[in-house]
C-alpha cells in the first residue's frame, strides 16, 4: 500500500523543481497556452478575509479580475471552472443539479455544497442557486482546500467568491447583445452612477433566449432550450467617511427543460435523446441583502442580512426515457400477453426554499498592521419543502406536481413523496494572524458549527411506500437530528523575497448530513445495497497542504500538493422499489494531489498559460470489502490547461483580442463499484474580435471542434448528455 505521505512529498517536490527551473520554464513554455489573467500578480484577492495580492496570498486560489472575465467569456460557472485546475462540474438533469468537484470533494443530489459560494458578501443558502448566469462581474476567486476556519459548513472542499461591479461615482454603462447558433439570442448590460452627494446606484440585467443545441430525435426539437433573465440593483450609501450602507437586490427566471437522460451499460456509449415529454424545468429565485460597515479606529464592525427564495418545478420523462411504444415499462409484460400491455410513467418534482441569515464580525483596520484579528458569528434559518412523483403516461404531455398529489384524469398520480425541512444553523468563528518577521507569518482561524435538521414526514399515509420488511413510515412523523464540528485553520507562510511565497497547512472542512426518505435504509438491505441508510451522515475533510508561488521576470509559477482525509463522502442510490434519490456514506477515503501553473508574457500584449491538476484518491473503508482501493466517484483523475492570448492593438486605433483555451479533463469514475469509467474529454474553446472608440464586435466558440460526451453518469446506467458546440457573435459598447 502506497505511503501517502511519501506521495505528498513527491509532489510537493515536482512543484518546488518546477519553481527553481523557472529561467527554464521562460525559454521551454513558449509553445504552452491559456490566460495569464489567473495568475496575475496585479490582482488583488479578498478570499482570506483580507486583502493581498495573488502573489502574497498563502493559498491556492484562481483569481479572475473583470478584464479576465471579458477576454475569456465567462458567462456562467461552468466557463471559470473549466479554467481551473483540479475543479470540475457536472451539469446534469436540470438547472438547479450542477455539482462542484474540488480536489476530489464531491457533491451530489440533495447533497449540500462541496464549496462556499459567496457572492458580494453573501454565502449562498442552496446549491441550486448556483447555476446562473455571470454578467456585470468585477472578480471570481476560487479558493482551493477546504475553507471551513473562514466561511463555516459546505466549505468542505473550498470557497468561491464572486463580487458584481460596484457602482461608480461618475455615469458609465455597457450593453453587450449577440446572436448563436441555436438559433439564440442575448443581451446584457448595465448602468451605473451617482443619485446624490454620497449615494451611488448600479443596475445590471441578462436576457438569454434559445431553442437549444441537443437534438430530441423524436420530437423533432432540441431538448434544451432557454429563456433566462435575470435583473440585480446595488444602492450605496456613504452616510459618513466612517459608515456604509450597501442595498442589493436580485432576481433570476429560468425556463428550460430537463430529465432528458439515456439508459446506457457504458458511460462511453452515446446515444440519442427521445423522451416523448419534454417537460419543464422553470426556476425562480430572490435576493435582498443589506450590509452595513462602520470603521472605527480600532476596529471594523460588519453586519450582513440576506432574505432569499429559491422556487424550481421539474418535470419530464421517466424511465427509461423513451416513447411510450418503446418504454419499459409499457412493454413489461409482453413475454406474456404481446407488447403494449402496461404503461408509461413521467415524473414531477417541486422545490421551495425560505431562508434568512445573519452575519455580524468585528475585524482589525487593514492598515499594515503586524496584528490583525477578527470575530464573529453567523446563523441562517432555512424552511424547505420538496415533493417528488411519478406518474401515469397517457400520451397527453406531464403537468407539474406541487404540495399535494395531482388529481389530473390524463396525468393520473402513480407515486409521490414529500417532505418539509426545518433547519437552523449557527457558527462563531475567529481569526487570527501575526507577521513575526517582515519574511515570516503565521495565520490561524478556528470555526465552530452547528446544524440542527428538522424533518417533517408530508406524504400522504396512501402514498407511502410499503416495502416487505421495511418499518412504515407514518404521515406527519418528524425525525431531528444534529450535525456539528469544529473547523481549525493554521496556515505558515514564508517569503525570503518580494517574487517568493512559501506556504504550507493544515484545515479542516465539515459538511452537514441529512435525511434520506424514511424506510430507504431498510429497502437498501432488502435490495443488497449497502452504506445507505434513512440519515447520511455529515462529511468531514482534514487536509495538509504545502505550496509555493514564485515570480520571475515574465514568467509567474505557483504549485501545491495536498493529502486529505475524508470521511463519510457522499454517493448516490436511486432505489426504484420506492421510487427515491438517496445519498450513502462512504466511511473513508484517502486523496492526494497537486496542481502545477506557468504562465508568461512572451510578447507584449501576447500571453501563454499551461496548468495541470491531479487527484488520486482510494476508498480506504467501504461496508462491501470489494469497494476498498477503489476510485471514489465522480472524480477525474487529472485536468490539464493550455492556453494563449493576444489582446492589445493591432493599428493605432484599433485593439484585438484572439484567444484560445484547451482543457483536458481525464479519466473519470461515477460510482464506488468503478463499473464504468468515463475516458478523457478534450474542449477546445477560442475568441476573437475588435474594439475601437467603445465598440467591441467578437466572434466566439465553445467546445469548437463539438466533442460529443456525457455530462454525467448515475447508478443505473441514466447519463446526461452535454452541450455541444456554441458559436456566435456578440457587439459591446461601453460608456
Amino acid at each position: 500500500m502506497t505511503n501517502p505521505g511519501s506521495k505528498l512529498v513527491s509532489t510537493f517536490a515536482l512543484a518546488v523543481a518546477a519553481l527553481s527551473a523557472a529561467p527554464l520554464a521562460a525559454q521551454d513554455t513558449a509553445a504552452a497556452p491559456a490566460a495569464t489573467e489567473t495568475q496575475d500578480d496585479g490582482i488583488i484577492v479578498t478570499g482570506l478575509r483580507r486583502e493581498e495580492s495573488l502573489q502574497d496570498t498563502p493559498a491556492a486560489v484562481t483569481a479572475f479580475d473583470a478584464r479576465a472575465i471579458e477576454n475569456a467569456g465567462i458567462e456562467r460557472p461552468a466557463d471559470f471552472i473549466a479554467l481551473t485546475p483540479n475543479v470540475n462540474l457536472v451539469e446534469t438533469q436540470n438547472a438547479g443539479n450542477a455539482f462542484v468537484i474540488i480536489r476530489g470533494i464531491t457533491q451530489n443530489r440533495n447533497s449540500e455544497p462541496s464549496v462556499a459560494v459567496i457572492v458580494d458578501g453573501v454565502q449562498q443558502v442552496n446549491p441550486a442557486q448556483f447555476n446562473q448566469d455571470l454578467f456585470d462581474i468585477a472578480q471570481i476567486e476560487v479558493l482551493k482546500g477546504p475553507q471551513g476556519g473562514l466561511y463555516g459548513r459546505n466549505a468542505i472542499g473550498g470557497a468561491i467568491i464572486i463580487t458584481t461591479k460596484k457602482p461608480t461615482d461618475e455615469f458609465s454603462g455597457n450593453v453587450t447583445a449577440g446572436i448563436d447558433n441555436g438559433f439564440g439570442y442575448f443581451l446584457r448590460g448595465g448602468i451605473s452612477g451617482p443619485l446624490a452627494d454620497n449615494v451611488f446606484f448600479r443596475v445590471a440585467g441578462s436576457y438569454y433566449d434559445t431553442d437549444g443545441f441537443i437534438p430530441n430525435t423524436f420530437l423533432g426539437e432540441d431538448a434544451d432550450p432557454v429563456k433566462d433573465y435575470s435583473l440585480r440593483a446595488n444602492l450605496l450609501v456613504e452616510a459618513t467617511d466612517r459608515l456604509t450602507i450597501d442595498l442589493r437586490g436580485s432576481m433570476n427566471r429560468l425556463r428550460t427543460q430537463g430529465l432528458y437522460y439515456n439508459i446506457v451499460a457504458d458511460v462511453n456509449d452515446i446515444a440519442d435523446v427521445e423522451v416523448n415529454n419534454p417537460g419543464q424545468n422553470d426556476r425562480d429565485i430572490n435576493n435582498v441583502s443589506l450590509k452595513i460597515e462602520y470603521a472605527g479606529d480600532n476596529a471594523v464592525f460588519t453586519s450582513i442580512s440576506s432574505y432569499d427564495t429559491l422556487s424550481e418545478v421539474l418535470t419530464g420523462d421517466a424511465f427509461d426515457f423513451k416513447p411510450i411504444p418503446e418504454s419499459f415499462f409499457f412493454n413489461l409484460f409482453e413475454f406474456l400477453f404481446g407488447p403494449g400491455n402496461g404503461f408509461d410513467l413521467n415524473q414531477s418534482q417541486f422545490l421551495d426554499v425560505e431562508a434568512f441569515s445573519q452575519e455580524v464580525r468585528l475585524a482589525s483596520p487593514e492598515d499594515g498592521r503586524a496584528f490583525n484579528w477578527m470575530v464573529g458569528g453567523y446563523l441562517i434559518d432555512t424552511q424547505r419543502f420538496i415533493s417528488t412523483g411519478n406518474m401515469i403516461d397517457t400520451g397527453n404531455g406531464v403537468f407539474p406536481v406541487f404540495r399535494t398529489p395531482s388529481t389530473n384524469p390524463l396525468n393520473p398520480q402513480f407515486s409521490f413523496l414529500s417532505d418539509g425541512q426545518d433547519n437552523f444553523a449557527w457558527a462563531l468563528f475567529a481569526n487570527a494572524g501575526y507577521e513575526l518577521s517582515p519574511e515570516f507569518r503565521v495565520d490561524a482561524s478556528l470555526r465552530y458549527d452547528r446544524d440542527k435538521r428538522r424533518q417533517t414526514t408530508l406524504t400522504p399515509q396512501a402514498f407511502l411506500p410499503v416495502v416487505p420488511g421495511v418499518p412504515q413510515a407514518q404521515s406527519g412523523e418528524v425525525r431531528t437530528a444534529v450535525f456539528d464540528d469544529w473547523q481549525p485553520k493554521l496556515t505558515l507562510t514564508w517569503e525570503p523575497n518580494p517574487d517568493l511565497t512559501i506556504y504550507g497547512g493544515y484545515s479542516r472542512g465539515f459538511r452537514s448530513g441529512g435525511f434520506n426518505q424514511t424506510g430507504v435504509g431498510a429497502e437498501a438491505v432488502n435490495n443488497a445495497i449497502v452504506g445507505v441508510g434513512d440519515i447520511f451522515q455529515a462529511e468531514t475533510a482534514d487536509t495538509f497542504e504545502i505550496g509555493a508561488k514564485a515570480q520571475l521576470g515574465p514568467v509567474r509559477l505557483s504549485g501545491a500538493a495536498f493529502t486529505t482525509l475524508s470521511k463519510n463522502s457522499y454517493f448516490f442510490v436511486f432505489l426504484a422499489q420506492s421510487s427515491t434519490q438517496n445519498l450513502g456514506n462512504i466511511p473513508e477515503t484517502r486523496i492526494n494531489g497537486f496542481e502545477l501553473e506557468a504562465t508568461a508574457e512572451v510578447l507584449p500584449n501576447l500571453d501563454i498559460n499551461a496548468a495541470i491538476g491531479v487527484t488520486d484518491s482510494e476508498i480506504k473503508d467501504f461496508a462491501d470489502p470489494s469497494v476498498i482501493g477503489n476510485e471514489a466517484p465522480q472524480i477525474s483523475r487529472y485536468t490539464i490547461n493550455l492556453g494563449a492570448q493576444y489582446a492589445g492593438p493591432i493599428s493605432d486605433t484599433v485593439d484585438g483580442l484572439l484567444r484560445i483555451d484547451y482543457r483536458r479533463t481525464g479519466k473519470t469514475w461515477w460510482e464506488p463499484f468503478n463499473t464504468t469509467v468515463r475516458n478523457p474529454v478534450d474542449i477546445v474553446d477560442a475568441r476573437a474580435g475588435v474594439s475601437f472608440d467603445g465598440v467591441s464586435v467578437t466572434a466566439f466558440a465553445a467546445n469548437l471542434f463539438d466533442e460529443t460526451y456525457n455530462a454525467e453518469f448515475s447508478p443505473g446506467g441514466f447519463v446526461f448528455r452535454a452541450r455541444p458546440r456554441r458559436y456566435g457573435i456578440e457587439v459591446g459598447y461601453k460608456f
